[in-house]
């Protein structure tokens, strides 16, 4: 199969690429200034000429807090950009890879998320991310669906690189307490996205590591298992004023995940180790 992946440059599509290499599998990654995907007759032209198997979208707005005001560009690129895409796959009978987030929940079941559970986001930034998922699922025939929660890898949105570039600074630190979910790593994700796109089972997942953990916890394995000797305390998501509202509780359950790959991800844990092994 040809692959074209949108937002090449981010830490989950690069991990995609590199297992793509590493499995011999053609991918085309088209130079995000020619493949805006805002731009509906840019991202039609490249994928009538590329005209591929399956289109893996990369691309996303995350800034969450910056979303409550710039709404606008937050629903373009999240919303807008997602129908673009699953227009452009739809003319050349493409299947859509599309990746949404735990915040499309507001955080208050106290219970994990299935599948079947009706979203209802607390940001603009969860509001963004619902309309792509309305689109791909009004739009698209062939579609994989994924939601992801607390993606971390080699970007700069990664919260272990965050952790460790505090710890740097600082010899005390305070991290939230009262934001639980699931960690997922951008290495172990690639796999799980390339098997479920294998084995044709189309529709909407969750994808996370096995397992959940506060920020608090997730900052006290990090910096544990890199012998910093501060001090971490525990702390109130009401202490730090964001813009935006933080689900408290947006832990995802992964059914039928594994049931139709024939295998669960590695522990949280596990999938830190990794990294930060990987990160020396």
């Amino acid at each position: 199969m040809k692959f074209l992946v949108a937002g090449s440059s981010g830490q989950l599509a690069r991990a995609i690429i590199r297992l793509m290499e590493k499995r011999s599998i053609e991918c085309v990654c088209p130079d995000e200034g020619r493949f805006d995907i805002t731009d509906l007759s840019a991202v039609m032209q490249v994928v009538a000429a590329e005209k591929p198997d399956v289109l893996i979208n990369c691309a996303a707005y995350n800034a969450v807090d910056a979303a409550e005001q710039d709404w606008q560009r937050a629903y373009l690129v999240n919303g807008v950009g997602v129908r673009n895409l699953a227009l452009a796959a739809e003319e050349v009978n493409a299947a859509l890879v599309h990746f949404s987030t735990d915040y499309v929940f507001d955080g208050t079941k106290n219970e994990s998320y299935t599948i079947a559970d009706s979203p209802s986001p607390a940001s603009r930034y969860g509001q963004s991310k619902l309309l792509g998922e309305m689109y791909v699922r009004d739009l698209m025939h062939r579609f994989f669906l994924i939601r992801l929660s607390w993606v971390f890898g080699g970007g700069e949105f990664s919260f272990p690189i965050k952790v460790l570039q505090w710890s740097s600074k600082n010899s005390k630190l305070r991290i939230v307490d009262d934001q639980i979910s699931c960690p997922a790593y951008a290495g172990h994700l690639a796999g799980a996205v390339l098997d479920l796109v294998s084995s044709g089972a189309f529709g909407l997942y969750h994808m996370t590591n096995t397992g959940f953990c506060s920020r608090y916890e997730w900052a006290k394995y990090v910096l544990d298992r890199a012998g910093w000797k501060g001090v971490l305390e525990p702390a109130k998501s009401s202490e730090f004023q964001t813009a935006a509202v933080r689900p408290p509780f947006s832990v995802l359950d992964n059914f039928p995940l594994r049931e139709t790959i024939g295998y669960q991800l590695p522990s949280w844990q596990d999938a830190t180790d990794q990294f930060l092994g990987e990160m020396k």
